[in-house]
């Protein structure tokens, strides 16, 4: 134990955290996963317990690799990754599953794996990281807003015109913490009132386009409105899991039915994703909601304690970028499962079952410990690095 607490660097509470909330999603997953199981009829408990605890496996080995790098490489690297993402945006678009039927290509498939991978997912890591590495080459000088539009707001609208059509609440969420970050970054805030103003229009301006054409993406923006509808009214789709999640959290009362015994899981379509907290709840009771809340928070609180010790403004808002995005995230599927948000299709953060959402968290998660981490920096020498040079030696 000792030997790996030797090879580990940066905040062991965050390293704790992971290992806690890894560890606990065993028996939910198992648990929930019997919907797929016997109403759905795909696989079994058994192995989607084992590919939920290989792909928490994998997703250590992630922190681990990320955690090792200096974080001084992002930076340079978002800047290598961004032409390369916007590239399998648009083969997703183009090629990308759908589910039920529905225009909602999200994922690619790996070859030679055949495990689904959502880029937009990868797409806002990567946006985060180049947004943070704009705002500190500029916090000293005088942010024109014509200049700004070409090197910010260009690759910032390009990537997220290319979720819109998939994803409305990734897109929303990369978009209101990419405003946050450049708030915090110091960009003057006339120019964010213009920057929300021009994504209202372009919202609206898609939502027309998708109602004058609606064979171009079906179903989309009356996926949107049905969600909206169905979170005042009870007569919709979304409406039947809500219901079923409310019962499951009135069911479980202060301390649950038991670990296993949940009985809405057979009911709930994603028992095991969207809506795990529901399950939880209803297996732990209101007490294992309440520790799962505060698992949370002490993260989000560990996150500001590193941003408390970064000593570059590089540093400091990759952790704002990277690390508020989980606990956002968590907050929204939380109320989703308690009936206070409209339905989104965000996951709990390394708790429910998905490679891609629980990968890209621990990438994340190992650029905030490679921050943690890190001896003292100078933003010279973070914001110098050529993204060739990156490139040819990590070659």
């Amino acid at each position: 134990m000792k030997t790996i607490f030797q090879h580990i660097k940066g905040d062991k509470t965050i390293w704790a955290i992971v290992a806690v909330l890894a560890i606990f999603s065993f028996m939910p997953v198992y648990s929930a996963s019997t919907n797929l199981v016997y109403v759905v009829g795909s696989g079994s408990t058994l192995g989607y317990l084992i590919k939920h605890m290989v792909l928490l496996i994998m997703g250590f080995a992630i922190i681990y690799g990320v955690h090792k790098i200096p974080y001084r490489y992002f930076s340079g690297g978002s800047v290598l990754m961004l032409p390369i993402v916007i590239v399998l945006l648009v083969f997703t678009l183009a090629q990308g599953t759908t589910i039920g039927g529905a225009n909602a290509s999200r994922w690619i498939r790996i070859p030679f794996v055949g495990i689904g991978f959502q880029t937009s997912t990868l797409a806002g890591l990567v946006l985060m990281v180049y947004v943070a590495r704009y705002l500190a080459k500029n916090k000293e000088k005088q942010i024109k807003f014509k200049e700004s539009l070409l090197q910010l707001w260009l690759p910032v609208a390009a990537v997220l015109i290319l979720i819109l059509p998939a994803n409305f609440s990734t897109t929303a969420i990369i978009f209101v913490m990419i405003l946050m970050v450049t708030f915090i970054g110091g960009y003057p805030i006339k120019y964010i009132g213009f920057i929300i103003g021009a994504g209202v229009l372009a919202l609206a301006f898609f939502v027309l386009v998708a109602k004058a054409f609606p064979d171009a993406m079906p179903n989309r923006v009356q996926t949107w409105q049905s969600r909206i509808e169905s979170f005042s009214n009870d007569d919709a789709k979304e409406a039947y899991q809500v219901e079923k999640a409310k019962i499951a959290i009135a069911t479980g009362g202060p301390v649950g039915l038991g670990p296993g015994k949940s009985v809405q899981k057979n009911f709930l379509p994603q028992s095991s994703s969207d809506f795990i907290f529901a399950i939880i709840i209803e297996e732990y009771g209101l007490l294992g909601g309440i520790l799962i809340v505060s698992i949370y928070f002490l993260l989000f609180f560990r996150i500001f304690v590193v941003v408390k010790k970064t000593t570059t403004i590089f540093g400091t808002l990759l952790v704002i970028g990277v690390g508020f995005p989980i606990i956002f995230q968590a907050t929204i599927n939380m109320a989703v499962a308690t009936n206070l948000f409209p339905v989104t299709g965000q996951t709990l953060p390394l708790i429910s079952s998905g490679g891609t959402s629980i990968w890209m968290t621990c990438f994340a998660l190992g650029m905030i410990l490679s921050v943690s981490a890190s001896k003292e920096e100078t933003e010279e020498d973070i914001l110098d690095d050529n993204p060739l040079d990156i490139l040819h030696e990590t070659i």
